[in-house]
């Protein structure tokens, strides 16, 4: 009896899945013939008008062939902005996992462009590294800022990064002893929570400092340079991302915290202005360091990316006028190969000197205006592996600042979503759902292992090179390979100008 029942219920089940199937197979078939209606007569797409419903095929391949080509297609060394060599090299350092490799490199040894380092013959017996010494900035500034650490976390703002990214991010550079760039977007509660120190990025549109027309409110700035964490202050006049355009907050990520922080309205799009409504040129930008360095009482400088580098002449002109003491602190120099804002393709990739040229060019110029040792010099731009940063310091940087490091430190995939509030590892996005998966403490102390461990490995190079300390590389200890795959030495492809060479100045005309 009870069998009689059973198959009388298993009889009714697949009936009323089969009645489901046919029902779901004519809603599909319907789905599909209004498609093919909807995709014949319309007009825009020639594809579509041709090839109804398969026509969409080739739109879904185009949207996921980006995120496979890095799985299944691509070799290790064949992606941009990051190939997956880079890539795993950084996830295993911020794992605290083995970076060390087997059976030779893959990196194409004779590529034009490669840089690799000189090793003293008879390196020191004691130690495998060396570590950095502190390095003072801001002399003149009330409240001068030592810092050892070469390698910090560059300007991203909360609003761009979501809560649980700069929390992570804290803890992990308190931990690191590294600082932390607020970016523009205002100081918020998560930069501050971790103890790390600050650098307070004043963006065109002065967010967290600004007045109700735009202008800098002297006590905001008051109040947010009195938090002891606030080591320095960096006027953002452009970045390798958009040189000469101002960075754009969608209104979808204007959250009520977000726009309390700003001083902007809820949920409406945010554009900053292409530059400050008070720097129109370098006595104005001076002026502005001065003003904010009295005000705060902390170290200033700017941040800006190069393009004819005839006005960075011009500044040390100026600064020789009106006194040493009236000079930037700092400037951070930014390659326009920087990428974490979204910006206009054009501006992205065809405005602007990359690094390896703007650099030299700066650290250069500073040389030659006897500036050099008065001006620090920091800079970003794709600097995320040990072999990167220490190019740079053998140019000349004094710090360098990485943003996508730390993202993929944090978990970044390179979805290339960052723009568009759906970022699958939460770094990115403000929705709630996706934030979700940020786990701040996993994610922290995979910022710090990944700061020490870069830091440790230039260590390893500089002490291979024979230095005391990394800071003391120079351009005789790396070589960059030439067109014709053979290597020549940066001191003969950037030799340094005479100190003070070019220091002498006109005065000014009397008005």
């Amino acid at each position: 009896m009870a069998s009689d029942g059973f198959a009388h219920w298993l009889i009714v089940l697949v009936e009323t899945l089969a009645a489901f199937f046919v029902l779901m197979l004519a809603l599909a078939v319907m789905l599909v013939l209004a498609v093919w209606i909807a995709d014949r007569y319309q007009t825009g797409n020639a594809v579509l008008r041709n090839f109804p419903v398969i026509g969409h095929f080739r739109y879904g391949f185009l949207r996921l062939g980006e995120f496979f080509r890095q799985y299944l297609f691509a070799s290790d060394r064949e992606e941009l902005p990051f190939n997956r060599a880079q890539r795993v090299w950084v996830y295993r350092a911020a794992k605290n996992a083995d970076t060390t490799i087997g059976f030779g490199t893959t990196r194409d040894l004779s590529a034009e462009g490669v840089p690799f380092f000189v090793n003293a013959p008879f390196p020191r017996l004691e130690g495998h590294h060396v570590d950095p010494k502190p390095v003072r900035i801001g002399p003149y500034a009330r409240e001068p800022y030592d810092h050892a650490a070469f390698f910090n976390i560059s300007a991203m703002s909360y609003g761009a990064l979501s809560a649980p990214a700069v929390r992570a991010l804290s803890h992990g550079a308190a931990k690191a002893g590294i600082w932390l760039d607020t970016g523009e977007g205002g100081l918020a509660p998560y930069h501050l929570e971790g103890g790390c120190d600050l650098v307070f990025e004043i963006g065109t549109a002065k967010y967290g400092v600004r007045t109700a027309d735009g202008q800098l409110d002297d006590e905001r700035l008051r109040a947010i340079c009195a938090h002891k964490q606030v080591k320095m202050v960096s006027i953002k006049l452009g970045q390798g991302a958009k040189p000469g355009m101002g960075g754009l907050l969608p209104g979808i990520k204007v959250t009520a915290e977000i726009a309390a922080i700003r001083g902007i309205p809820i949920g409406v799009d945010s554009q900053s202005p292409n530059r400050h409504l008070d720097i129109a040129n370098v006595p104005q930008l001076l002026d502005a360091i001065a003003h904010v360095r009295e005000v705060g009482g902390k170290p200033t400088g700017f941040k800006a990316v190069l393009g004819d580098p005839a006005w960075i002449e011009e500044l040390c002109d100026e600064v020789w006028r009106r006194g040493i003491e009236s000079a930037p602190d700092f400037i951070i120099v930014d390659g326009s190969e920087g990428g974490t804002g979204a910006a206009p393709q054009t501006l992205m990739e065809g405005m602007g000197l990359p690094l390896h040229e703007a650099l030299p060019t700066l650290i250069d110029t500073l040389i030659a205006k006897g500036l050099r040792e008065r001006i620090k010099v920091i800079c970003s731009g794709k600097r995320i592996t040990a072999y990167d940063v220490a190019w740079a310091l053998s140019m000349g940087a004094d710090f360098v600042n990485s943003a996508r490091g730390f993202m993929l430190a944090l978990g970044c995939i390179q979805s290339l979503q960052c723009n568009r509030n759906t970022c699958p590892t939460g770094i990115t996005t403000q929705n709630p759902k996706l934030q979700r998966g940020l786990v701040v403490t996993d994610k922290s102390e995979k910022v710090y292992h990944y700061a020490r461990n870069l830091m440790y490995e230039v260590g390893i190079i500089a002490h291979s090179c024979g230095v005391d300390d990394p800071r003391q590389l120079d351009r005789t200890h790396c070589r960059v390979v030439g067109d014709d795959g053979l290597s020549v030495p940066l001191i003969k492809l950037f030799p340094y100008p005479d100190v003070g060479s070019t220091r002498r100045v006109e005065p000014r005309p009397s008005i």
